[in-house]
This record gives C-alpha cells, sequence and structure tokens, in this order.
C-alpha cells in the first residue's frame, strides 16, 4: 500500500520536502520598506478558507517542542501578534517571542525581515495590528503571514524562494545538534521500509489531515504511531518499530493528505481513497461516477419516491459494460494495463485506522461494478420498471434507521463487495432483513435498496445456486420459502379483494410468524381465506386467485418448512415482494384496458 502511495506521489510530481508543506492562511499583514504596519489583506474569498501556498516552512512537532520554537513565516495570530481573548500568558509570550527570533535569524538572508521583527517586538505596533485584526473579526486561531511592500505590490514572502536555502540550513543545524548529543549516530542506523536504504529512522511521523469529519483530530493524525509502550517491540523506541527515513515519512504523508484532498468521498464514517496507476478521462472514472453515484457528503439515506431516471438508469448500466466491452475487444488498449487502487479509511484519536485496501486491474473494477448494478436491480414497486441505480448511500442505509449509526467496517465490508465482487456477509442481509419485515408490517413504502440489497445476497450466496434469479417474480424458483412468501402476497391480494381496506389485516398481523415459521400459520390463512373471503370475490377474480393459489401449491414439492434459516426468510420476502408487485403491474394494464 505505501508503496503504491509513493508511486502516485512520483507519478503526478509532488513537491514534498522535510521541512515543508502546504498551508492555508486566512490574514496577510503587509508593512513597508520601513517595517511600518500598513494594512491586512483577507484571503478568505466565497467557501474558501484563505489561499493556499504550496510551500510553506514547517517544524515536526517533535522538533517544535525539543526547541521550544514556532513555526517561521507562517503561525496563528495569537502568536504572531498575541492577539488573545485576555491578557496574554507566559506561554503565549513566548511563543510569540520565538516567531519573532526566527525572522531576526532569517534576516540574514532577507534584509526587509529585520525591520519587520523589530515593529513586530513594539507594543504600540502590536496594538494597531490586533486593533484592524478585531475590526476584521479575526479569531486567534486564524493563521497569518507577512509580506512588504514594493512599489503598489506586497512581496509576500512565504511565496518567494529566497529563504528556502536559509530555511534548510536552519533545520540542518537543529538536526546536527541532536546528532552530537547521541553516542553512535551509525549504530541507529536501520533498512528502510520504503526505500531499502540504511538510515536513522525518524523518531516520529508527519500528520496526515483531512479526517477530522470520520474520527480524525482537526490537527492531523499519524499512520504510524508508538507513544504507548505496549507499541513497542524488540526494545525499539518510536520509529525504530518501523523504520522510514525522514523523507519517506514526509513522501508517504504528502501523497496520502494531496489523495484524501483531491481524490476521496466521504461514505458515513470512513472516507475512500482512490486513484489510478494511470490518467483516467472523467468519464472513465468508475469510482467517482458509477459507485458513488451523487452521493451526498451529509448522512442522508433518503431514495426518490420514484426511483432514479431512465436516462440515469442506462446510463448506469451501460458505462461499465461498454468499458469491459471495449477492454475485452481491444478497442481500449489504454485500459487493459490500467491499475486501480481503493483505500478506506477514518480517524481515531490522533491515529489513522486503515480499515480496507484494494488494489487490481481496470477490467476486473468495470466487471464487478457492472456486476453491482446487475445484481442490485430488482422490479419497481408498481411493477412498470426495473431499478438498475441505487445511490450507494441508500444501499448503506437499507441495513439502518440513519446513516450515522452506520459502523465504520460495515462500511468497509460493503466497498469491498461493490469493487471486488465478493459476498455480501450474513450478517448485513440479517439487518436489511429485519427493515424490511418492519416496513412490511408496518404498512410502509417498500424500499427499492432494501430489496436489492436481498436480491444481491441471495444471487451471492454461491450454495443457493440462484444466482440467476430475476428481478421480478421468479417461475423458476421452486424453493419452498419463496413459494410461501408468494402464497402469503396472493392470501393478502385475496384479502383486499373481498374486504377492502380492513387496517390491520393478514399481513400486518401474520407476515412476521410466516416468515419465520411458515408451516404453523400457512394452512390456517388459507383455509381462511376458502372459507371467509374468496366467496366474496366476483367470478372471474374469484377464479384467478384459485388458480394462482393451485399453481403455487402445486409447485410445492414438500410441506412448508416449520422454521427458514436466514437465507430462505430472504427468499420469502423477496416472493412477497415480487409477487405484490406482478400484482400492481397487472392491476395498471387491466384499469389501462378498461379505459380503451
Amino acid at each position: 500500500m505505501l508503496h503504491e502511495i509513493i508511486q502516485y506521489a512520483r507519478t503526478t510530481g509532488i513537491d514534498s520536502e522535510p521541512g515543508f508543506n502546504s498551508k492555508w492562511v486566512r490574514w496577510l499583514l503587509v508593512f513597508d520598506s520601513d517595517g511600518k504596519f500598513v494594512n491586512i489583506t483577507d484571503f478568505k474569498e466565497g467557501k474558501a478558507k484563505g489561499r493556499e501556498f504550496s510551500k510553506c516552512p514547517e517544524f515536526t512537532f517533535s522538533e517544535m517542542i525539543s526547541n521550544r520554537l514556532r513555526h517561521f513565516l507562517v503561525d496563528a495570530a495569537d502568536k504572531v501578534v498575541l492577539l488573545t481573548k485576555d491578557k496574554p500568558t507566559q506561554k503565549e509570550l513566548d511563543d510569540h517571542s520565538s516567531y519573532v527570533s526566527l525572522l531576526a535569524s532569517a534576516s540574514t538572508a532577507i534584509p526587509e525581515l529585520a525591520s519587520i521583527a523589530h515593529t513586530l517586538n513594539d507594543e504600540t505596533s502590536l496594538t494597531a495590528v490586533r486593533r484592524v485584526l478585531t475590526d476584521l473579526k479575526a479569531k486567534p486561531t486564524d493563521s497569518c503571514t507577512i509580506a512588504t511592500m514594493v512599489g503598489t505590490l506586497p512581496k509576500i514572502f512565504v511565496d518567494e524562494t529566497d529563504w528556502h536555502d536559509w530555511w534548510r540550513a536552519y533545520r540542518e543545524s537543529l538536526a546536527v545538534g541532536k546528532q552530537e548529543a547521541k553516542s553512535s549516530t551509525a549504530a541507529n542506523q536501520m533498512r528502510c521500509f520504503l526505500s531499502g536504504k540504511m538510515v536513522e529512522p525518524a523518531a516520529t511521523q508527519n500528520k496526515v489531515t483531512g479526517l477530522s469529519d470520520v474520527g480524525g483530530l482537526s490537527t492531523g493524525d499519524v499512520l504510524s504511531s508508538f507513544d504507548k509502550e505496549s507499541f513497542g517491540h524488540y526494545g525499539f523506541a518510536k520509529g525504530e518499530n518501523a523504520a522510514m527515513s525522514v523523507e519517506m515519512v514526509k513522501l508517504v504523508t504528502d501523497s496520502l493528505n494531496h489523495l484524501i484532498g483531491t481524490r476521496s468521498r466521504r461514505l458515513c464514517g470512513t472516507k475512500v481513497v482512490y486513484w489510478y496507476s494511470k490518467p483516467i478521462a472523467q468519464e472513465d472514472d468508475l469510482l467517482s461516477q458509477d459507485i458513488f453515484g451523487d452521493l451526498a457528503t451529509n448522512d442522508t439515506a433518503e431514495e426518490d419516491a420514484d426511483g432514479p431516471s431512465q436516462q440515469e438508469m442506462l446510463a448506469a448500466e451501460s458505462r461499465a459494460s461498454q468499458l469491459l466491452d471495449a477492454i475485452q475487444s481491444g478497442q481500449r488498449a489504454d485500459l487493459l494495463n490500467c491499475e486501480y487502487y481503493a483505500l478506506t479509511i477514518s480517524g481515531n484519536s490522533g491515529r489513522v485506522i486503515v480499515r480496507d485496501w484494494m488494489q487490481g486491474s481496470f477490467e476486473s473494477l468495470a466487471k464487478n461494478v457492472k456486476r453491482w448494478f446487475d445484481d442490485l436491480s430488482i422490479i419497481a414497486r408498481d411493477g412498470k420498471s426495473t431499478i438498475r441505480k441505487h445511490k450507494f448511500a441508500a444501499v448503506l442505509g437499507a441495513m439502518v434507521r440513519d446513516l450515522r449509526d452506520m459502523p465504520a467496517p460495515t462500511v468497509a465490508t460493503l466497498w469491498r463487495a461493490a469493487l471486488a465482487g465478493t459476498p455480501i456477509p450474513p450478517p448485513l442481509a440479517a439487518q436489511v432483513l429485519s427493515r424490511v419485515r418492519m416496513d412490511v408490517i408496518g404498512d410502509q413504502t417498500a424500499r427499492h435498496a432494501r430489496l436489492g440489497f436481498l436480491r444481491a445476497f441471495i444471487i451471492r450466496n454461491t450454495h443457493l445456486e440462484l444466482s440467476e434469479m430475476t428481478t421480478e417474480v421468479d417461475d423458476s424458483i421452486d424453493d419452498p420459502a419463496y413459494l410461501c412468501g408468494r402464497i402469503m402476497a396472493v392470501l393478502a391480494n385475496i384479502q383486499q379483494a373481498a374486504l377492502g381496506d380492513v387496517g390491520a389485516g393478514v399481513v400486518q398481523r401474520y407476515y412476521a410468524a410466516a416468515s419465520a415459521t411458515p408451516a404453523l400459520v400457512l394452512g390456517r390463512l388459507v383455509r381462511t381465506a376458502q372459507i371467509a373471503h374468496l366467496p366474496k370475490i366476483d367470478g372471474g377474480l374469484r377464479h384467478h386467485f384459485e388458480s394462482q393459489m393451485t399453481q403455487l401449491w402445486s409447485r410445492m414439492k414438500t410441506a412448508p418448512p416449520t422454521t427458514l434459516t436466514l437465507e430462505q426468510q430472504t427468499l420469502f420476502a423477496l416472493g412477497f415482494y415480487q409477487q405484490q408487485a406482478t400484482r400492481y403491474a397487472k392491476k395498471e394494464a387491466s384499469v389501462s384496458a378498461s379505459a380503451i
């Protein structure tokens, strides 16, 4: 996984160097050529949180702690100008002094910084700067940087390169001081897991950002952490347990941050990061379009009452199929050797949690995406069409009432089922089955995603040998559980035709028992229908119902099962739903014929 992340960095040309990092800046403090304060520029525009500078100076956390330093050029307003709610504490005064001291030290390379450092040490000047920031409603934690006027335009120091060499030398001097304090540098060298070279392992790792909405910290999380004694092995300390050079650690972190920022989607409590081994056109990017669809970033699992439009359904079904055909026929040779990579991650109190890692050929991805939609397809509630495209959020929401209740491991498991074509675990199907049962008993509208989920579970359950199960009523299935579900639907239709709306009918009162122990319930319900309901129905419709019941019972090779397994209960639910949908379709057709 880490090697593929590094390869992505090299392919895309990510500029990664220890001591540098991209940062967002909100406020620009502008000074004149003499170092006097001029004005403040707000970089915030629209929804952007400021302006991003790609190569800002940055200390590691350990460097800041061990040397009692603050960041150079870019830091928070309370550190730069002592913008605090109350009187500054001694620590805040020390942090400000450290920031100004670095500016003064860097004046050997950039002379303009000397006068600015002098201004930031003057209380009168600081008061003027704080007054303007307060009027602009700046917060103590907002990031600031500095600039000097050159003619009519500000020279933003962090956007220049003339300080880079000084900065590298300064950080190197800190590292030399630490090495001299050690007894033997060579004795501390280990084999880097990523480069294979003998290196002095980085003691700590850089922070991975962008996971605060999935359990991570706003300050960032580390991929490998050894801050507890139990995390160590064989007497190794900190980073020695997973030896990587400072350069490799920085490269992995920067690459992962770039992927999270540009090629990731949030799925409930996780983020899925995805990329390819070569550039892919937007219209060919199956992971960003077909699987995710129009997945929202908020925790919602609603599905439209009428389902996706016909255009959406055809587009979703054909895109993966067309790409697969093109690859297999040689028309898209550019995709033949293309690989996909998918990383599912979340955060947990400062640590990055890797939930899943997948990689494979683009051809297998196209095949599995097509299969995902095929397996989830289900006849619509009204029996008029087949629903083929389900939002991934709706598929996840099939298991729970609220997506915020969805455990992260479950998301990773279902994501793997979509991309790798793996079977759906029985515990997930049991959750959906419970929701379907509650919908039926509560007389709620059936959710397409839930029934499609159950069909996919049956199709991918190889020992059932039902991989060819159709989206609508399947007359080729003679499984007793499936037939019992269809019989239950016919009994409900008989009662509806005989008595109309009676409130709590046969479905609401007996569905739960019939779907688990049909042998104890169906016989009694059939007798009730024969004695109390069928005699009240007119001849033609009555004959139709009797014919349906006779046909279904005649196909039952054994008596109704005493108890049903999870797979059998799923077949019962599908038989009931598909039979009901067929009934609605025939009813609609009958009404249309009458109108003609």
